[in-house]
């Protein structure tokens, strides 16, 4: 026997909004996760009008399961009426060679994020300053979050390629996710010369790991060589850009973050030893200290919620897609 929620679809939309007078189309917007749900509001909210209005859910089922395989489950169900939002993952650099990459590129209704996850946008590099303001109250600029972002990009670039291809080939045994976290990951960012120093430590470790991989898999060279030039000619993945393309959380808590944390930290610091000394004493130093110990924010929090990435190319191409769906809504209702 079947239960409401099997006949949810996009025609079951519409029919909702015959029901309201139809003055307003209420447009469902189907996403991965809770998490997922404040970043697509905030893209959402901009083409919202009297006569179009977006609600946006995760999915709705008895066990509760989430993600993007559940999401994706509900494509064939999609249109004017209900809309399937998700992370890119590698499926946009996968173009038509997978079935899953062939759905998300090719089907009207599906918006994905072009960047692997809504993490990688979320540290877009010329956003983490202003988060680092927010979590310290100090906006003395100590470090180049743009140029450390790109030249730790450039470093891990070949390192992406292998760990891009492998997964592309399903042969995680060449290079697998945890491989390439290990890899990658930051324990902590030496700020001496921009971060320099820890830049050439991924190098070395880049450098190692491919000495083993040529080694071990001596017909890839050439292929991962013809899958660059693909994905940048498709995709714009360029050596200086492809932190935006990697797996999100591995960006997010073994890279950014960390790299924050050391910079917050030296501006915290900094900003403690202006207040000590002032030619305050006792208890109103002392208080001037509580103050500002109060008004800090935890670092976690500000990057889930960074809204610095206005410019991210990748966040730009989101808009584009959601202003042709609008702009067809609109042609419609002439």
């Amino acid at each position: 026997m079947k239960r409401l929620v099997d006949n949810i679809n996009s025609e079951y939309f519409g029919a909702v909004n015959k029901l309201r007078g139809g003055k307003v189309r209420v447009v469902r917007a189907y996403v991965e996760g809770y998490d997922d749900i404040a970043f697509w509001r905030r893209l959402l909210d901009d083409f919202e009008s009297p006569a179009l209005r977006f609600e946006i859910s995760v999915p709705v089922r008895d066990d509760l399961a989430k993600g993007k395989n559940v999401v994706l489950k509900m494509a064939s169900d999609i249109g004017e009426n209900m809309i399937l939002c998700v992370d890119s993952d590698f499926d946009w650099l996968f173009g038509d060679h997978t079935e899953k990459s062939r759905l998300i590129n090719q089907t009207p209704f599906i918006f994905h994020t072009y960047a692997y996850s809504i993490e990688n946008i979320m540290c877009y590099s010329e956003g983490l300053h202003s988060a680092c303001v927010q979590v310290t109250k100090n906006d003395m600029k100590i470090f180049d979050f743009e140029l450390f972002m790109e030249q730790f990009s450039k470093t891990i670039y070949p390192a992406f390629l292998w760990y891009a291809f492998s997964a592309l080939k399903a042969n995680e045994t060449a290079f697998s996710l945890s491989d390439f976290r290990n890899i990658v990951k930051l324990h902590y960012v030496d700020l001496t010369a921009n971060g320099q120093p820890t830049i050439d430590w991924v190098a070395r470790q880049v450098k190692s790991k491919l000495n083993y991989l040529e080694r071990d898999y001596p017909n890839y060279p050439e292929q991962i060589s013809n899958f660059a030039e693909e994905i940048k000619l498709k995709c714009d993945v360029r050596p200086e850009n492809c932190y935006m393309f990697m797996q999100g959380h591995t960006l997010m808590d073994n890279v950014v973050l960390v790299a924050m944390k050391s910079v917050c930290n030296k501006l915290k610091d900094n900003m403690i030893t202006i207040i000590t000394n002032s030619s305050q004493r006792g208890k109103t130093l002392k208080n001037e200290l509580s103050n500002y110990n109060n008004s800090l924010r935890n670092i976690e929090d500000v990057i889930q919620t960074n809204m610095g990435f206005d410019s991210c190319p990748q966040y730009q191409y989101i808009r584009k897609d959601l202003k042709r769906f609008v702009d067809n809504f609109n042609t419609n209702r002439q």
